[in-house]
């Protein structure tokens, strides 16, 4: 059997209501022929995506990340054959946290509309922005969040996946694991982490989570702020950190993946549902995957990456 796009939204439907008997009843079809379509779907998988238990239908670790691409997937071809228009609004009001699409997304939206004014509003804290958003002050947001741990918003709100990455590891090009096409997370357990701050959206509970599950909790960890000082010092081989794939990689910094994958991030297009950004959302999310796209293009070690995980297998 092979995947198709109606395999991947009884996927998300079961994950959304937690019960397959839900899933069965909001897509008008029986418990026990949903039943079948996921015992197939995990077939074709080669492995459990949920875990069946008193409190419902729980994603397994590889399901939280097969139904974050699902979720990408289907925005997207649900997005088919719709051509975005161009924003009509007068001002745009913007918040971003710490993504390097920004910038991309930025010139892409001023070509397209050059007498749409912006203003910018930067904001590490992506808590911080969705209340900005919340209370009628921004008119949209580029945001994130990690699967398993989505980001609480009312339903005021709106928003749409970008991507859902794997997060990758710096560390100096010295490290005795420079060589390493991918670095198992473990290997690292000896090793002074760089730790930028709360984000507001699970950052950094989550790396500490994958610390644990590693089987180990680091001896040093340095709480930092500013990235061209993290990214400094792990390019003196102080540390390592962990980091945005599309990130770019120097002389004295090289930028790997972890095995297995351990950590995921996704970005996120936010705005409010009464507000001017919400007739021109497809637009918005077009210039942003743009922008994205153009970072990968330009980021030889994410290219690698996506070989080796997409390829498509020959006959």
């Amino acid at each position: 059997m092979d995947l198709e796009l109606r395999h991947l939204r009884i996927l998300c439907a079961i994950a959304d209501l937690g019960s397959v008997g839900r899933a069965a009843a909001a897509a008008g079809t029986t418990q026990p022929a949903m039943s079948t379509q996921l015992r197939r779907i995990e077939k074709i998988f080669d492995q459990a995506l949920f875990l069946r238990g008193g409190n419902g239908m729980q994603l397994t670790p590889h399901g939280v990340h097969v139904v974050a691409q699902a979720r990408d997937l289907l925005a997207r071809a649900d997005a088919l054959g719709r051509y975005p228009a161009p924003p009509t609004v007068g001002t745009l009001r913007l918040g971003a946290t710490n993504l390097p699409a920004l910038p991309g997304f930025l010139a892409r939206l001023r070509a397209a509309c050059p007498d749409l004014a912006v203003t910018l509003h930067s904001e590490y804290n992506i808590a911080a922005l969705v209340h900005l958003l919340e209370t009628g002050r921004l008119d949209v947001v580029l945001g994130a969040d990690y699967p398993g741990h989505e980001l609480a918003h009312s339903p005021a709100l709106a928003c749409r996946a970008v991507v859902t990455e794997p997060v990758f590891v710096a560390l100096s090009a010295e490290h005795r694991l420079a060589h390493h096409p991918e670095i198992p997370l473990a290997a690292l357990a000896d090793d002074a982490w760089f730790v930028s701050p709360d984000d507001g959206a699970g950052w950094p509970g989550v790396l500490h989570d994958a610390f644990r599950a590693a089987g180990f909790t680091p001896v040093t960890v340095h709480e930092v702020t500013a990235i061209d000082q993290l990214q400094a010092m792990v390019s003196q081989g102080m540390g390592v950190t962990a980091i945005q794939p599309t990130a770019r990689a120097t002389d004295r910094m090289l930028i790997k993946p972890m095995t297995g994958d351990p950590l995921w991030f996704r970005h996120l297009l936010i705005w409010r549902r009464d507000g001017p950004a919400a007739e021109v959302a497809d637009s918005l999310h077009h210039y942003v995957t743009g922008a994205y796209r153009d970072l990968i293009a330009h980021t030889p070690h994410y290219q690698a990456w996506a070989a080796r995980n997409y390829a498509v297998p020959r006959p």
